[in-house]
């Protein structure tokens, strides 16, 4: 289907299991197909303990399919990360949904106690987080990709409690001006640097 086929969007937590099965067959088709990042599948222990996030289409009100996703973590006591944020390629130009994507990991995760929210965005795309108040903290190279490493500004994404249900989204005119591509979240710093960048960014 294309955009203009759905009534709505909904961006919520997956809970269901062909909720996660889309989502992870999603990021395979993105960052093993398409970015050839990795070889097989893209999961590692982080999903072990993230929680996966899922833009859905719509149709009279039924959930349909998967087409956006991210997941996020805890990595320290208020330490938070998104990564692995991919759009299906025919619903990239719907910008919505990757902001909608990164609106609900943040606030979400402020909900649970979040004092900062990181991310590894691929550099062509951090211009695009700046716009989502985003600040860049610096940058790191991730398979042989050049990231910014940045944090989401708090203020702006006040939390949300309800991340089961989360956003509706309707339907809208194809926005052709600005189009999120798969990776804007990448790989998180190991835990071992995570308390030495807390310092640097809590400073």
């Amino acid at each position: 289907m294309s955009y203009l086929d759905y009534s709505d969007y909904t961006i919520k937590w997956a809970t269901l299991p062909w909720e996660i099965d889309q989502a992870m067959a999603l990021r395979r088709r993105v960052f093993c197909e398409e970015q050839r990042i990795f070889e097989t599948d893209d999961r590692d222990l982080v999903d072990d303990r993230a929680h996966i996030l899922v833009a859905l289409g719509n149709n009279g009100g039924w959930h349909d399919q998967v087409l956006g996703t991210v997941r996020i973590h805890q990595e320290g006591e208020h330490l938070w990360y998104g990564s692995r944020l991919a759009v299906e390629p025919e619903f990239r130009s719907h910008d919505q949904l990757g902001k909608m994507l990164i609106k609900l990991a943040v606030s979400s995760a402020h909900a649970l106690g979040c004092e900062c929210f990181m991310a590894l965005v691929q550099q062509q795309n951090e211009t695009l987080f700046q716009r989502l108040n985003w600040q860049t903290r610096g940058y790191r190279e991730i398979f042989g990709l050049s990231h910014a490493l940045m944090e989401a500004d708090l203020n702006t994404y006040p939390p949300c409690h309800t991340p089961n249900s989360g956003f509706v989204l309707k339907a809208r005119k194809q926005n052709k001006h600005e189009v999120f591509w798969p990776g804007l979240f990448e790989m998180p710093v190991p835990l071992t640097n995570a308390s030495a960048i807390t310092q640097d960014v809590l400073r």
